[in-house]
């Protein structure tokens, strides 16, 4: 059984956690902690106003977590959040961290100053473009007004 870090995003219920903060992160962690998952980071992300409203909400709170867990136990944690936490959960969102980032990513969630600010740049990639070893063909041309458009193909699939 493999044990994986993960990254969860939550959007709260703001209305449960300006009365209540720690009684709603002592639950989700609780839930974690049920299902024998490692807390390495769990704090606040930011508290904003929605792009739409989300169960009448109009506002969230963000709360994110990073976690080690057994990868097998992830269906039935999201499972948890999503029926038994309904009411405080508006959304979640777990994410795998892949192993090269992990430990990148869990140095700037610890570190209060840095968090959010951090961008993680992919190493340049030796072919000099796409993963399939070339560079990306341009396939699209410039129209007279500046658009850029596919050229047409017959029904044989040439030009």
């Amino acid at each position: 059984m493999p044990v994986n870090s993960y990254e969860c995003l939550f959007l709260l219920d703001p209305t449960k956690t300006s009365t209540d903060l720690d009684g709603v992160t002592g639950q989700l962690k609780a839930t974690l902690e049920k299902y024998g998952a490692e807390i390495v980071v769990s704090r606040k992300w930011d508290d904003r106003k929605l792009s739409y409203a989300i169960g009448g909400h109009k506002k969230g709170y963000y709360h994110l977590t990073y976690f080690k867990a057994d990868s097998l136990k992830i269906t039935n944690i999201d499972h948890d959040f999503r029926v038994n936490m309904k009411e405080l959960i508006l959304r979640h969102m777990i994410t795998a961290i892949e192993p090269k980032w992990e430990e990148e990513m869990l140095a700037v969630a610890k570190d209060e100053q840095k968090f959010g600010l951090q961008l993680m740049h992919e190493e340049p990639q030796e072919s000099g473009g796409a993963d399939f070893g070339g560079p990306i063909p341009d396939l699209s041309e410039e129209d007279s007004g500046g658009r850029r458009h596919r050229p047409r193909r017959d029904a044989e699939g040439k030009d």
